[in-house]
């Protein structure tokens, strides 16, 4: 199969993943992957994230403050992470509600959330967010801030059919990621078979989310491919076709960084 792949969501920067660099790469290149979008979490890896994209072309950066680490920002993040983005053309990610972890301020997750996605829409970037257990919220949130503008990506989409028909309404493309390989995972695939052509994404949320019968104990881009060809079985078609519609949805989403 000769395909060109987008991974739309990894975390490269982490630090499990230097020692198998540049041999992951290779691996991911033999399969088409030619394009990753590398999401930053906090202040703390945002220069790393920086000087990965600088070594490996392939590598899109995203800066933005996850929300399992709302305790750990600077007084002035914001502009720190508003500088990190008027300095390149980067995407604003990983931003999301996280109602599943104890512990979390979901107050507080909810203002540092607002803050980045309003950052996004006034530098016209598109952004990725996580949703765990926050179904409802992010709709309210999403609606509340006039939806997506420029566009954003739901990654390792989690939600019900019913949640796709609310969220294609306010601009929000559907990542797959590799939980939707396991046998169980109905949900997904039913959300996956439900969700428009033009709104669908894969990535594989690497070093995390390894595939159904994936060699570990890490995930990396190459396995992205496990992600397309079931998309290609739960959508009845090739996988060819999920690579071609993926690529061309993450391109017009995130760019290509050409």
């Amino acid at each position: 199969m000769n395909m060109k792949l987008f991974d739309t969501h990894a975390h490269l920067q982490d630090p499990r993943m230097a020692d198998t660099m540049d041999a992951m790469m290779d691996r991911a290149r033999k399969i088409g992957v030619t394009r990753i979008l590398s999401c930053g979490t906090r202040e703390e890896d945002w220069g790393a994230l920086t000087a990965l994209a600088g070594r490996h072309p392939e590598i899109l950066p995203a800066y933005g403050v996850h929300p399992w680490f709302i305790e750990t920002l600077s007084p002035d993040w914001v502009n720190a992470l508003g500088q990190r983005l008027t300095e390149s053309q980067a995407a604003v990610g990983e931003i999301g509600l996280d109602f599943v972890v104890e512990g979390l301020d979901r107050g507080k997750q909810e203002a540092v959330f607002l803050a980045q996605l309003r950052l996004a829409r006034s530098l016209k970037r598109p952004v990725s967010i996580h949703c765990r257990k926050a179904w409802g919220r992010m709709v309210e949130l999403l609606k509340q801030e006039g939806g997506l503008p420029h566009g954003g990506a739901i990654h390792s989409f989690s939600g019900s059919v019913e949640m796709v028909r609310e969220f294609e309404r306010l601009g929000v493309f559907f990542s797959f990621s590799g939980s939707i390989t396991r046998p169980n995972n109905l949900k997904a695939k039913k959300a996956a078979a439900a969700a428009s052509p033009d709104r669908l994404l894969i990535e594989t949320d690497s070093p995390d989310i390894l595939p159904e019968n994936a060699p570990g104990p890490l995930n990396e881009p190459a396995h992205v491919i496990q992600v397309v060809t079931t998309l290609a079985t739960v959508r009845k078609t090739t996988p060819e076709k999920v690579a071609d519609i993926t690529w061309n949805n993450a391109v017009g989403l995130f760019g290509s960084g050409d």
